[in-house]
């Protein structure tokens, strides 16, 4: 019997498929790619396919999802990247499951996803940062405060990739900032500490932060437009898309 897709049929008749299914299911059109990773890395890290195992074919998996080929052999790149699939090349080909490395070196990281409530962190930081969003963009922003968004939005442009993050959290702590209320920007510094040590736990993927500079630019336009509720919207969907990838790598 085929190893594809989970390997032999489970107890009672159920088939890999089935086993996939509880995952796999189309993505969201605002976060295609990052939605793809997190429902495939639960594939592979809950065991769905063995280590050994055959993941679906390209076209399989593509209309899972509801993504283009494309984007799917991205979300694929990452998988091979950090080393939990290879990619074969020939009549068996296809892409398989590695068999996880010893943690013996992941210590660090463990401590952190120890120390952290990932989802009450995720939640409370959607909270602040959707309600700075709103608060902007309803107070509307002028002068020096309108020019203080628009820098911190270019040096996110301009930074190499080792300084990324550092240039992203800054532009959202001064939106924090530009919110007029202390006690939110006080709290959302709190919150984005501990975002930033999950955040170093899992890889700079390229895709993702081009993503993100396209949701940034769109967010100071909606904030300085004062459009309150699409600066809400823009947020909250730049929220689901860092959520899903710490979900997918650390959950």
């Amino acid at each position: 019997m085929a190893r594809d897709a989970g390997g032999d049929a489970g107890p009672g008749g159920g088939g890999p498929v089935d086993r996939l299914t509880a995952v796999l299911r189309p993505v969201r059109a605002g976060n295609g790619f990052e939605e793809a990773l997190e429902q495939v890395l639960q594939v592979v890290r809950l065991g769905l396919v063995p280590a050994g195992g055959r993941l679906p074919a390209e076209r399989e998996l593509a209309q899972r999802l509801r993504i283009s080929r494309v984007t799917l052999r991205e979300v694929l790149k990452v998988l091979q990247d950090q080393g939990l699939v290879e990619a074969r090349r020939g009549r068996y080909g296809g892409t398989f499951v590695l068999p996880r490395p010893d943690a013996g070196d992941g210590s660090d990281l463990r401590r952190r996803i120890a120390g952290a409530d990932l989802e009450d962190v995720l939640r409370f930081r959607e909270v602040l940062e959707t309600g700075a969003a709103g608060l902007c963009a309803a107070h509307g922003l002028t002068g020096p405060g309108a020019d203080r968004l628009r820098e911190a939005l270019e040096r996110t442009r301009e930074a190499p990739l080792d300084d990324y993050r550092r240039a992203d959290t800054l532009l959202h702590l001064t939106l924090a900032e530009l919110s007029g209320s202390p006690s939110l920007t006080a709290q959302y510094a709190a919150v984005r500490a501990t975002v930033n040590d999950l955040l170093d736990c899992i890889p700079l993927l390229v895709r993702n932060l081009e993503h993100s500079q396209r949701q940034h630019t769109a967010l100071v336009e909606a904030v300085l437009d004062g459009d309150a509720e699409g600066a809400r919207e823009t947020m909250r969907e730049h929220c689901a898309g860092t959520a899903a990838l710490l979900r997918g790598f650390l959950a």
